[in-house]
């Protein structure tokens, strides 16, 4: 009897959580919500008062941060298993930030993220490139070296 009330209790306990991750549905939902509201935005422009124009970009810009939002919740559900990196010789670990610019051992070829579907990322745009950094992914200005995007605690 004792093994059952542990084991309810155990369920009610992890029900919330369950509850609560973000689905990679409600990701592609977002997506279609704010292709709609560029839609509707163009009609406003087109069709509309200045009124209606200032609406369709409020929403725009809330269905947007919206979408960000599910993104990042997304990813840090769905966190991917890495192996071990090595890192160039006198590699030493610090956090990067948009702006920051990395060697370029840094980002060779040996460290390039070349099956950015798989993880659900976005397009790289043409001359940048996802590189695994630590247990971080950051998408860098193949070029320059210069980072673009980081997201941290990627893999684990």
């Amino acid at each position: 009897m004792r093994k059952i009330i542990v084991a309810a209790l155990t369920a009610t306990m992890l029900v919330p959580a369950a509850a609560s991750a973000q689905s990679y549905g409600e990701v592609r939902q977002g997506q279609r919500e704010v292709r709609q509201d560029r839609r509707e935005l163009n009609r406003a422009r087109a069709y509309g008062d200045r009124g209606d124009v200032r609406e369709a970009r409020r929403e725009l810009r809330e269905d947007r941060q919206e979408l960000r939002e599910d993104r990042r919740d997304f990813r840090q559900q769905q966190r991917y298993r890495g192996g071990a990196y090595v890192g160039p010789r006198g590699y030493a670990y610090r956090p990067v930030a948009p702006g920051y610019r990395f060697q370029p051992s840094y980002y060779g070829q040996r460290y390039w993220v070349n099956d950015w579907q798989r993880y659900r990322l976005a397009r790289p745009s043409a001359g940048q490139r996802y590189i695994r950094y630590g247990n971080d992914v950051v998408l860098i200005d193949a070029r320059s070296g210069r980072v673009v995007r980081s997201y941290n605690r990627f893999f684990y």
